[in-house]
């Protein structure tokens, strides 16, 4: 499909500063929370919605947002309750502070059953050290050995550390759903592959879609595999949640995603994002040739070099290729002494 390289356009070039937020559509205010990380950036959205406010996702649980949010609720947000927040999906940096919200505050909790369900058993499963699944689950994609062994020296990443606890009762969202927020009803379209059951709402008012983390400009949504579910084809997943998505792409339609700037230019990125994908594949594919680890299949994925802050989210994102690539019969694979997977062609 040919399209004019600025087929994405950006309409705000600067995100609101911390403690602050911008108008980006009638009744639709976009704030941005920090996080602890590269991606050092959630972007949630508070909508109007009659005597109070609808929240889009909620960032991750820590006190410094927590003070954020209640700095918005008694200054931008007029000192009307939020009343309900809509969680897109039940990673850490969309659900982390929505419990506290339900509890303190309040708020309805509005998720799909999925997310809900993920993110409750994730808050209770405490863990002090790195459970056997997932450090065998580490071998066998031949995770560097450095990297290995301080990974597990270290206290594992438990979703409790930034997720407040999730009280019982939550509202279910499903597929086809139409949700009246303020002004406007918003029809529901599930995607999959970065999450299972990710929420996207798109605007039967006018052209606009809150996507979560499902379509970001500048960067890929990450495909990652994980010891829950070592054989999960994320990509594949992902892919036929994009082709879903086309045909109801509009050339003016705002896209206020997760991260990053919000933008026009659907269709394209949509497009974009299948291509890109399918390229990756391509140049995986041929670098097969010769049997590869997980780990040694960064170059044509990414071709860039990524440092120890992105190197778990690249490994996990490598094995989701791959699985995709064996469960299309293009490639094989055999377990080396040390327990790694050597990918190779079929």
């Amino acid at each position: 499909m040919n399209m004019p390289t600025n087929a994405i356009r950006f309409p705000f070039e600067t995100p609101p500063a911390t403690g602050k937020m911008i108008e980006v559509a009638d009744g639709i205010h976009w704030i941005r929370l920090p996080l602890p990380m590269k991606l050092d950036h959630v972007n949630i959205y508070a909508l109007e919605d009659g005597d109070g406010w609808t929240l889009i996702d909620s960032g991750m649980n820590f006190r410094k947002t927590r003070d954020i949010i209640e700095g918005l609720m008694a200054g931008p947000l007029q000192g009307k309750p939020i009343k309900r927040v809509i969680v897109t999906h039940h990673h850490p940096d969309h659900v982390g502070t929505a419990g506290w919200l339900q509890s303190t505050h309040g708020a309805e909790l509005w998720t799909t059953r999925t997310a809900w369900l993920f993110a409750r058993m994730l808050v209770l499963d405490e863990q002090d050290i790195w459970p056997k699944e997932t450090l065998e689950f580490y071998r066998r994609a031949g995770m560097d050995q450095e990297f290995y062994d301080t990974r597990k020296s270290e206290r594992p990443f438990n979703f409790a550390d930034v997720v407040a606890p999730m009280p019982l009762g939550f509202h279910r969202i499903s597929e086809g759903d139409t949700i009246r927020i303020g002004k406007r009803n918003w029809q529901v379209r599930l995607g999959n592959g970065h999450a299972p059951d990710h929420i996207t709402l798109w605007s039967m008012d006018d052209q606009i879609v809150l996507a979560g983390d499902q379509i970001i400009a500048g960067i890929s949504s990450n495909l990652g595999v994980y010891a829950t579910e070592p054989e999960a084809d994320p990509v594949g997943e992902w892919l036929q949640s994009c082709e879903k998505f086309l045909p109801f792409a509009k050339p003016d339609h705002l896209v206020l995603p997760g991260h990053k700037l919000p933008f026009y230019g659907l269709e394209h990125r949509l497009t974009q994002l299948i291509e890109n994908h399918h390229s990756a594949l391509e140049r995986l594919e041929k670098f097969l040739k010769t049997p590869k680890t997980a780990a040694e299949c960064f170059p044509p994925l990414f071709k860039r070099n990524i440092g120890k802050g992105e190197y778990g989210l690249a490994l996990v994102e490598a094995i989701g290729h791959l699985n995709h690539l064996h469960q299309a019969g293009k490639i094989n694979r055999t377990k080396r002494n040390d327990g790694a997977w050597l990918w190779h062609l079929a």
